[in-house]
């Protein structure tokens, strides 16, 4: 008997002999190719690995599939996602994530911008995400071609799905590009070489592009908005306002920004100014609220020239007294830039208007300014007087609120005393003329500047 009891202790144990409950607790752990892999060592591990609610949990993790999706194709779990793998089965490390963005972006704009979710395109087959790789003869990050087997961009319509601004003459409004339209602008020409413009403005000619190259100090991937350097000797030398490293983290970041409620939705229109919670005062009954955003199409790295947008909100709160409405007189502003260096000013009313505030009542306006620096910060206060005692005045705090620029990468040509050589250029102006037309360089340049810190 202990013979016996010591020749079964020295016997394997195999994983195979363990009933299934266990098995079918570790395979839950295991992601698709592990599975497919198990499915190969023996009949049993086949048959479990089969399960169908193993493939139902990644179905609904690599492809945000529900029950009533399998039910319309009429197919188990384990099919399901075997067709969508066929399908789209080289974006699975970003099919999910982009899909969510898109949904979420649908249902916020659902009611809010109709006219965006309708300007919308149907996604695209890879047969022509792959037509459009052998035009422009590059390949495209495969985040982006995910997204655009999603939704290919918008038609261009106003108001465009990737924000607006709105500033005395000023207007501008992105729409998400198409492929075709995008394919049309790729870029060859010197200082934007093998970049393909994601969004475009009819109003400003404004892109922001994507480099499909490592060239030119740019990486692959690189999202941003062109600035020529005014002080290089060489036009074609671009600088960079970096808006995102990878389409994935460009798109979601936007949708994030506009479904938290970040970006405010103003006239069916995506605002894209940027509140920080620290920038809200209140003194008594009125509270003062601040948005910023940096405008690239009136900006320059080369002159430093940083101009920026603020959106102030000034409420005067439901349950304040009648007695204590106001009218606005007067500013004060304190601005400071990233070196130090402070402009103080002071003028009547706000915008050339004189609000006057009762409870309940809100004012909103949009101004300016313009620093040196590539961030600075604004603080000060507005001097109201009663109504009901015309010369009894008070003054009312105007929350420190800071603004930034995004990220900056200057072009390694750009140098004291560089010059143009054209035998330098791999591809010629009018070959790059021939082969890829600018589409969009016939559109006026920026309008307008606007009064500032107003």
């Amino acid at each position: 008997m202990a013979e016996e009891s010591q020749a079964l202790s020295s016997e394997p144990l195999s994983a195979a002999l363990l009933p299934a409950e266990p098995l079918l607790l570790i395979f839950s752990f295991l992601d698709h190719t592990d599975l497919v892999s198990c499915r190969s060592v023996c009949r049993r591990f086949n048959q479990l690995c089969s399960h169908d609610p193993l493939w139902k949990r990644l179905c609904e993790k690599y492809w945000l599939l529900t029950a009533e999706d399998k039910m319309q194709r009429n197919v188990c779990w384990m099919e399901l996602f075997r067709q969508f793998y066929c399908d789209l089965g080289r974006y699975i490390d970003h099919y999910s994530q982009l899909k969510k963005a898109w949904q979420d972006l649908k249902e916020y704009l659902g009611w809010r911008c109709p006219r965006m979710i309708t300007s919308l395109n149907v996604g695209l087959t890879e047969e022509e995400l792959d037509a459009v790789e052998r035009r422009i003869q590059f390949k495209l990050p495969n985040d982006y071609r995910c997204s655009l087997r999603i939704h290919n961009g918008q038609r261009l319509v106003v108001p465009g799905l990737m924000g607006s601004m709105a500033l005395s003459s000023h207007y501008r409004s992105e729409d998400l590009l198409d492929i075709e339209t995008a394919a049309g602008g790729f870029q060859l020409r010197k200082g934007l070489k093998h970049c393909l413009p994601l969004t475009f403005c009819i109003h400003t000619g404004l892109s922001q592009y994507m480099a499909l190259d490592e060239v030119e100090g740019r990486k692959r991937s690189d999202i941003f908005y062109h600035c020529a350097n005014q002080m290089a000797c060489d036009p074609s030398v671009v600088d960079m306002f970096l808006t995102g490293t990878s389409f994935t983290e460009w798109f979601t970041k936007f949708v994030h920004n506009v479904i938290s409620g970040r970006y405010p939705i103003i006239r069916d229109q995506i605002f894209r100014y940027i509140h920080d919670e620290s920038w809200v005062a209140r003194t008594g009954d009125i509270i003062i609220s601040v948005a910023t955003s940096f405008l690239p199409e009136l900006s320059s790295v080369h002159p430093p020239h940083y101009f920026f947008s603020y959106r102030i909100r000034i409420e005067m709160v439901e349950d304040a007294s009648p007695d204590n409405a106001c009218q606005l007189d007067s500013r004060y502003w304190k601005i400071t830039n990233a070196n130090g260096d402070v402009e103080e000013v002071q003028g009547p009313g706000v915008v050339g208007e004189f609000p006057v505030l009762r409870p309940g009542t809100v004012h909103e306006y949009t101004s300016c300014t313009t620093f040196t620096t590539a961030s600075g910060y604004m603080e000060g206060y507005y001097t109201f007087h009663y109504l009901s005692q015309h010369r009894s005045t008070f003054n009312v705090t105007i929350p420190r609120f800071c603004m930034v620029c995004p990220p900056q990468r200057v072009p390694p040509a750009h140098q004291i005393g560089y010059s143009h050589d054209p035998s330098n250029d791999s591809t010629s102006p009018s070959n790059s003329s021939d082969l890829n037309p600018n589409l969009f360089g016939n559109f006026p340049p920026a309008m307008g500047r606007c009064p500032r810190h107003t």
